[in-house]
């Protein structure tokens, strides 16, 4: 995997979301890091490999989700697209007859 090349705003974004990871997932990766010193070499794949796998995919949705949110906080930065006006509104009695 490459790494992109941040522009100054992206990259204090992206330390903004590091550090609420931190927080967010030290938990996490330290019941992962005892999970596996526990095992021995034989005990590595296949339950263990799945439980993780499932750890690994909380922390990614907490990434994904802590993303999101700082997006929210800061606003969007891009302009807002025009809409067009709407038409010109009919009158009530439009679809009525005229007395004549």
């Amino acid at each position: 995997m490459s790494q992109p090349t941040l522009t100054p705003e992206q990259h204090e974004e992206a330390e903004r979301i590091y550090q609420i990871l931190k927080l967010r997932t030290d938990a996490e990766l330290r019941q992962l890091a005892e999970l596996l010193a526990s095992k021995q070499d034989h005990q590595i794949f296949g339950a263990t490999e799945f439980e993780v796998r499932d750890r690994v995919h909380r922390i990614g949705a907490e990434a994904m989700q802590t993303a999101l949110e700082e997006r929210k906080k800061r606003g969007t930065t891009v302009p807002v697209a025009a809409v067009p006006p709407a038409r010109k509104r009919r009158n009530s009695s439009a679809g009525r007859q005229k007395r004549g």
